[in-house]
């Protein structure tokens, strides 16, 4: 009989265990998110958020007109871009000049409910000029809107309709929206009602040169949508869909959205008042370049460079001087130029707060009373300078010929003093220098005389790029100027 040695078979089979084990933990696991990769189900949201999103069309007085009017929904894409009318644009029929005016169609926007007591937010642009408001429900119910308040800055405005028990909008949390989030979109492009599209969130603090930073997505925005809700994956509005990019005239990928939490301020005011007061200090600014940063001593690009202030405005008062860098407001960083404006707009008036400026290489807390915005002041010319002879001297090696600043300039400028420049060639030419400016610091030293400025220089290694703080008018900027090698 066969006698089998269990001893060398069970150490295989245990070896055999501890080895497929061994494998089994080197299969690798996928990440949670990756295990979910199915694409978002909508039909909830619009559920949900659907009855709370109407459309608004606007009427206005019929004109006489010789060539009658165009299309209003793409009339109202045109207007809104800047986009001109094409020549072979669709026109309507005249009406019969016998005939009585009758409200005639103006255009096509969304909105979305505020207040189930019939409180409408929208675009401004999407009211602006309208003689008579009607607002859609999804239930097919119209209303004929009253228009509460429009903030054209912000492109904000709120619409009233007499109505209760309406299904309003949850406002979301701006602070938790991220980028690569999915959103949704609800409005009338084109006029065609309860359309949904929906995207990505493509950037947050999107600057476009407006008064607000605006949320880049890449929803299907087309006109129509004007004034609808960009609504996220909890239900919550995010955002009011305003503009789209675009060089073809048609959506192209890019449309903004205003963020809510700026609208909601709008709102609550235009909704008290009517109307929109903003904060100002009267200051005109522009960006800090890392050129220009680098030279003065700042280290990294920041802040607003204040390159005037206005006579008699709050920054005046508080010491802010042409040529000085706002690096912060209120306690609160400013990393660009453009937050400065925002920061300071949504404080009230009469309201005092810190201003940090960097100023010739230091530092300085100055203390402003925030003053209210009104209608810009023209810019003042300047009364030209007493002529005196051109001096010349070490500044010629930076193809610059000065001379002293007359008392009538400097008293025109507010300035100290400075120094004239009555020719500006080579690497002051370079620079940006015109014959005309004045020169009121240089490498972060105050200069009130040539021989101040003549002293300075002297002082400087010319090899290396040398920055320049000049008036230009009423106009204050930094120039850097790179001599020869």
């Amino acid at each position: 009989m066969l006698e089998l040695n269990w001893k060398p078979l069970r150490s295989c089979l245990t070896a055999g265990l501890v080895a497929a084990a061994a494998v089994a933990t080197l299969v690798p696991v996928a990440p949670a998110w990756a295990q979910n990769r199915t694409l978002p189900d909508f039909t909830d949201l619009v559920e949900q958020v659907g009855p709370s999103v109407v459309n608004i069309r606007t009427l206005e007085k019929a004109k006489p007109s010789a060539g009658g009017s165009a299309d209003e929904q793409m009339l109202e894409f045109f207007k809104r871009f800047g986009i001109p009318v094409p020549p072979n644009m669709p026109r309507a029929p005249r009406a019969d000049r016998g005939q009585p005016d009758e409200d005639q169609p103006r255009g096509v926007g969304s909105g979305f409910i505020l207040t189930a007591d019939g409180f409408v937010m929208t675009n401004a642009h999407v009211v602006e000029g309208a003689d008579e408001v009607l607002v859609t429900l999804t239930d097919k119910r119209e209303f004929k809107a009253k228009i509460i308040g429009s903030d054209k800055r912000s492109d904000v405005a709120v619409v009233k309709i007499e109505a209760t028990g309406l299904p309003a909008v949850k406002i979301g949390d701006i602070n938790r929206l991220k980028v690569g989030e999915w959103v949704m979109a609800i409005g009338s492009p084109f006029g065609l009602e309860n359309t949904v599209t929906a995207g990505i969130v493509s950037a947050k603090q999107r600057d476009t040169g407006d008064y607000l930073p605006f949320i880049q997505t890449d929803v299907a925005i087309n006109p129509g949508n004007s004034g609808g809700p960009l609504i996220n994956m909890r239900g919550e509005v995010v955002g009011i869909n305003s503009q789209i990019y675009s060089r073809s005239g048609g959506f192209q990928g890019i449309s903004f959205s205003i963020p809510i939490d700026e609208a909601a301020r709008v709102s609550d005011q235009l909704r008290s008042t009517g109307k929109v007061t903003r904060g100002r200090i009267g200051v005109q600014i522009d960006q800090v370049t890392k050129e220009v940063a680098e030279s003065i001593g700042l280290g990294k690009a920041q802040g607003a460079l204040v390159r005037g202030v206005e006579s008699g405005a709050p920054a005046e008062k508080a010491g802010i001087e042409a040529g000085d860098i706002i690096i912060k407001f209120d306690g609160k960083a400013i990393e660009k130029s453009s937050d400065l404006p925002r920061m300071v707009g949504n404080v009230k008036p009469g309201t005092k707060a810190v201003v940090t400026v960097f100023r010739r290489g230091a530092s300085k807390d100055l203390t402003v009373t925030i003053g209210e915005v009104e209608p810009e002041k023209p810019v003042r010319k300047t009364s030209g300078p007493e002529p005196k002879p051109p001096v010349a001297g070490p500044a010629q090696v930076l193809g610059l010929v000065v001379s002293e600043v007359s008392d009538a300039q400097k008293k025109e400028l507010k300035i100290k003093g400075g120094v004239k420049v009555d020719t500006a060639e080579a690497a002051a030419s370079r620079a940006g220098l015109k014959e005309g400016d004045v020169i009121v610091a240089i490498a972060n030293s105050e200069v009130t005389s040539v021989k101040e400025f003549e002293a300075a220089l002297a002082k400087i290694d010319k090899t290396k790029a040398i920055n320049v703080l000049f008036r230009r008018g009423e106009w204050a900027q930094y120039a850097l100027i790179r001599p020869s090698r």
